[in-house]
């Protein structure tokens, strides 16, 4: 019987390996960046013409190599990356499996020009189709240039699928961005026909690099995140709440400092989000993570472009815990600053967990005093809500004055300017939390009726309220059907002393059976319930309060986990600054 098996060519081994790394010009350059970064380059340049599909050129000023190495480097597998299978546990280069360069030379002609460090001359090889035609001395700098010139000239199927000349710059740009991110100090150009896409010095840190990227607007409506559980740490910055919008996101990943892509950890920073965006809002993500060696898969794709975790569940309970431990700061809060200040990242912070209310209270009004409190040398008297600090207060700040405006919204005077509260979005707030932890803990009183409620509802809400029943007995709500299209309420919760019970439960039990946004976006029933709940329910803008119950207010809002965010995906504050009150006024 004749021999059907063979052994491909080493020309056509190629080809077949550059389908896989080789899609388009942004593969090429994302390649190529990448190695120049394994070489320890501090400035990299790349040009394209035609969106790369004429040329691509990338130069670096990293360590370069002799001739022997730059001949091998054409070599499949062949690489300084590592030595045997076990480097693969713990390797910290982007390149490791020794294709990318003779992939993309087989498919190209292409042309390196290299010098190592402390050499007098270089090495020029000039290949096509990935064969060598020559190879001869050149004079340069230390570094690595190389130039792909019309890729897939000799796979024209391949040709075909490429987008336009605009577009594969796009996508050009796109792939160099996250390289970027991942490391700031490092330079990096972008020119396409002689014009300048990115043009990048070297960043202090993330925080300048995006700064660079997308401005000034931008990287103010970040805040930081640092979150630590043992050996594995998740640091970063995301976007405030107020600054979502729905739509198109920047969210990046990257695992010691290599970009990569996993959908589930987007969703567990999502979830950290949740009650405080939006439904469709989609949040800005810049996340590292830090994982100690041979916890992490890089060998999952040719790409690189997926990694595999351990145990993925731990780092996405991680996630999701430090992006709510970062919404809970005074920094996530809403402002009227035109150009906020850019973040600062946090270099230190226990591990963050679940707080009892205790601890919760203490900690959320030790933030807010600290961030915002009034100087104790300016408290005055006069008729506004506050009190003279007490003993150890002086070091974070006396609690603010309080005034109420328009029966609708509070003022608070703080150290750095004034707080604007929504006194119904921050009630909202205050209600939902209390409902969620009266279901944890059993349930909440009832106010029992001298005069039960007897009400008329369709019949899809009746069948709501049986079927809620339980739950609504756990939030104060006393009801039992009284046949056909009518229930009785023989006793509700009271809130606060403005509540009108029969217009809250109407609204909620009407907006239960027919769904809205609100509800919608909960992750179960409880939640459901505790978010309509605290929306019918809140003190409404129009409602004057005394004094005393401003106060009470602002205590009970500081003593939730999520002061500056309503149910909704609302602010519930707003920061006006000193610095800009002075320059709208032009001082």
């Amino acid at each position: 019987m004749p021999r059907t098996i063979q052994i491909l060519p080493d020309a056509v081994a190629n080809q077949i390996a550059a389908g896989e790394v080789v899609e388009r010009p942004a593969a090429v350059v994302k390649e190529l960046v990448e190695n120049s970064l394994d070489a320890g380059a501090r400035t990299i340049l790349v040009r394209i013409e035609q969106g790369g599909k004429r040329t691509i050129r990338v130069g670096d000023d990293g360590s370069g190599m002799g001739r022997e190495d730059a001949l091998l480097s054409l070599d499949r597998h062949a690489t300084s990356k590592i030595r045997s299978a076990e480097d693969l546990r713990g390797v910290g280069t982007f390149g490791f499996r020794g294709e990318a360069l003779p992939s993309i030379a087989s498919v190209s002609r292409l042309s390196l020009d290299t010098c190592a460090r402390g050499e007098v001359l270089g090495t020029r090889i000039q290949l096509r189709g990935g064969m060598i035609g020559s190879v001869e001395d050149v004079a340069r700098t230390p570094g690595t240039t190389i130039t792909v010139e019309t890729l897939f000239f000799n796979a024209p199927a391949r040709a075909k699928f490429l987008s336009s000349p605009t577009a594969e710059s796009r996508a050009v740009s796109e792939a160099i961005i996250p390289l970027a991110l991942a490391h700031p100090g490092v330079a990096f150009a972008l020119e396409s026909e002689g014009r300048s896409l990115l043009d990048l010095p070297p960043a202090a840190d993330l925080v300048e690099r995006v700064l660079q990227l997308w401005g000034e607007e931008t990287a103010g409506k970040l805040i930081p995140i640092l979150a630590q559980d043992g050996e594995i740490t998740v640091r970063g910055v995301i976007q405030r709440p107020d600054a979502t919008r729905p739509g198109f996101r920047r969210a990046h990943l990257f695992v010691g400092g290599r970009p990569f892509r996993e959908a589930a950890l987007l969703r567990a920073a999502d979830r950290g989000y949740r009650t405080t965006i939006p439904e469709k809002n989609r949040p800005w993500l810049f996340l590292f993570i830090e994982s100690p060696r041979g916890t992490v898969d890089v060998n999952v794709h040719p790409t690189k472009a997926e990694v595999r975790f351990r145990d993925r569940k731990a780092i996405e309970e991680l996630v999701e815990r430090g992006v709510r431990a970062a919404l809970e700061v005074p920094e996530s809060a809403a402002t009227f600053e035109a150009r906020p200040a850019p973040p600062v990242l946090r270099v230190a912070e226990p591990p963050p967990r679940r707080l009892s209310p205790a601890e919760t209270t203490e900690r959320q009004m030790a933030l807010f005093l600290t961030r915002y409190g009034a100087d104790a040398a300016a408290e005055g008297s006069g008729d506004e809500v506050g009190h003279q600090p007490g003993e150890g207060e002086e070091e974070r700040g006396a609690p603010p004055r309080l005034w109420q405006v328009h029966h609708a919204w509070i003022v608070a005077e703080v150290r750095d300017g004034l707080l604007l509260i929504d006194q119904h979005a921050a009630h909202e707030r205050i209600l939902y939390e209390r409902v969620i932890g009266r279901f944890e803990k059993g349930g909440e009183v009832s106010q029992r009726l001298l005069f039960p409620l007897t009400l008329r509802l369709t019949a899809a809400e009746c069948a709501m309220v049986e079927d809620l029943k339980g739950l609504l007995q756990r939030m104060g709500f006393e009801v039992e059907g009284f046949g056909g299209d009518t229930v009785i309420v023989h006793g509700v919760p009271s809130p606060h002393p403005y509540f009108d019970s029969e217009r809250c439960f109407r609204e909620m039990i009407a907006e239960l059976t027919v769904g809205s946004e609100l509800t919608r976006a909960a992750r179960n029933q409880h939640e459901r319930l505790a978010k309509s709940f605290a929306c019918k329910a809140a003190i409404k803008a129009g409602q004057a309060l005394m004094a005393p119950e401003i106060q009470e207010l602002f205590d009970q809002l500081f003593a939730t986990e999520l002061p500056y965010h309503d149910v909704h995906g609302r602010p519930t504050t707003v920061r006006l600054g000193l610095g800009e009150l002075e320059r709208r006024f032009g001082r």
